[in-house]
């Protein structure tokens, strides 16, 4: 690896610059900036041309001039160590430690970027990852190796609902599983509130965090993702454990991909936002799954906030593209009191089926979950008659319906953060709130199952399956 180094840029842009003269210069590779006073920066090739290049600077470019600002080639792509040492270790958006410890002994240093894996290679997805909330095990499942995004808002309780995934998320016994957590943009006290919850319930042993602040460069905020996917990979398929890797929130780092386009005067697409978003998160969203080398798996969670709870913004659109579902976050839900306020009508995991049901969880949870799903739906349907004709109209079903809706959502759906449901009780729980409704509403179980985990309810309610059969 030969450096080349230069003295003074064509321009400052933002968190650029712009070099002319360069030669043999490689998209993506190392630069090291040195400052005025000499202050040492690190940043990466953004783009290159026969002789000149873009250089991205992760520390930003305050400070810098345009005559004396020096800049050093290295030769080599951007790179960050690997080793078990970093399990039980927070870190910066850069991999740098800010837990107070040692940098890591690390034997070996990966591409930040990945290796592209050959996807004749790939293992598809089928065994339960266990999260402990219901409305995700019960009717969302999540599987080992699929990306689930969850779509959140401004002011939704995602954060609490991450870091309890963190301390819940559980595969089967004797097998090795890691949390990878790389948050973006966030303000001090929620990645306080994030180092706390990680130590509080022991999580942060099996973990390595990467906290990329609101305050730091936003440069930074496109390596954090691609750093924590390569400690991930290393884990996963060099170290064989399953590794769960939580990312938020991605809509601060397509907000820092546009930042970055726009300087470099790209034209736009969609709302502002660079027209190669999609390729760039499927450069990340990609980095999971199974592979027939190795016994390991990466999963991924991906947050991110739409901007006035628009599902239709470009990334939560984009994303729905390229993840297998997605989990969908209530505002109405959240206003009622319901915790965590996960919306099962819009969500969806496409890859569910895959891991439930006889071996995985419980034979009768595909059937269940089906049922639960229609009945809500006709919750809806029913609610939306109620504004017009008024509860009084509705028949003895009818109102079934809606007390089943409210004991689902209550119940079901509603749990304590720090309430780990397991996945037998979160199944058990979905009968009794099904056996509010008569017998013959269930249409999408079977008859043994019925038979087997159908509960009457006990007399003196306003409303029985009994009273309603008998009418």
């Amino acid at each position: 690896m030969v450096s080349r180094e230069y003295v003074g840029v064509a321009s400052i842009r933002g968190p650029l610059l712009i070099v002319e003269g360069t030669q043999g210069v490689g998209y993506g590779e190392v630069v090291e900036v040195l400052g005025p006073r000499g202050e040492r920066r690190l940043g990466r090739a953004l783009s290159v041309a026969e002789h000149s290049a873009v250089v991205e600077v992760f520390a930003g470019t305050a400070g810098l001039d345009i005559p004396s600002t020096r800049l050093r080639f290295l030769g080599r792509p951007l790179a960050v160590p690997v080793s078990l040492e970093m399990l039980g270790r927070v870190f910066d958006g850069l991999g740098r430690p800010i837990d107070g410890g040692p940098e890591p002994l690390a034997p070996e240093r990966r591409d930040v970027n990945g290796a592209p894996i050959n996807p004749s290679a790939r293992r598809y997805p089928s065994e339960f990852i266990q999260t402990g909330i219901s409305a995700i095990d019960g009717m969302n499942t999540l599987v080992r190796g699929q990306k689930l995004p969850i779509f959140s808002g401004s002011g939704l309780p995602h954060d609490r609902l991450a870091a309890q995934i963190a301390a819940q998320a559980r595969i089967a016994e004797r097998e090795r599983f890691s949390i990878v957590f790389a948050a973006m943009g966030i303000v001090r006290d929620v990645a306080a509130f994030f180092q706390r919850s990680f130590e509080e319930s022991g999580a942060l042993e099996s973990s390595v965090l990467f906290l990329n602040l609101a305050e730091d460069p936003s440069a930074e905020r496109i390596v954090t993702p691609r750093l924590a996917l390569t400690v991930a990979e290393y884990l996963a398929f060099e170290e064989e454990r399953h590794v769960l890797v939580i990312l938020t929130d991605m809509t601060n780092y397509a907000e820092a991909l546009r930042e970055i386009a726009s300087a470099r005067g790209e034209v736009p697409a969609r709302r502002g936002f660079p027209s190669y978003m999609y390729s760039d998160l499927a450069s990340i969203y990609e980095r999971c799954g199974r592979i027939t080398e190795s016994d390991g798996s990466i999963t991924q969670m991906a947050i991110l906030t739409m901007p006035n709870d628009d599902i239709t913004h470009p990334v939560p659109d984009l994303t729905g593209y390229i993840a297998e579902g997605q989990i969908v976050l209530s505002r109405q839900l959240m206003l009622r009191s319901i915790y965590p306020p996960i919306d099962v009508l819009p969500s969806l995991s496409r890859l569910m089926k895959d891991g439930i049901g006889q071996g995985h969880t419980r034979a009768d949870h595909p059937n269940l979950a089906s049922q639960l799903y229609a009945a809500y739906a006709h919750v809806q349907e029913v609610r939306s008659l109620v504004a017009v004709v008024g509860e009084e109209e509705l028949s003895v079903v009818d109102r079934g319906y809606l007390r089943f809706g409210s004991e689902f959502e209550r119940r079901f759906i509603g749990q304590g953060e720090r309430e780990d449901r397991s996945i037998e009780a979160t199944l058990d729980l979905g009968w009794e709130v099904l056996s509010i409704l008569p017998r013959g509403e269930l249409r999408r179980v079977t008859p043994e199952e019925i038979d087997a985990h159908y509960r009457r309810k006990e007399p003196g309610h306003e409303f029985t399956a009994e009273g309603a059969e008998e009418q």
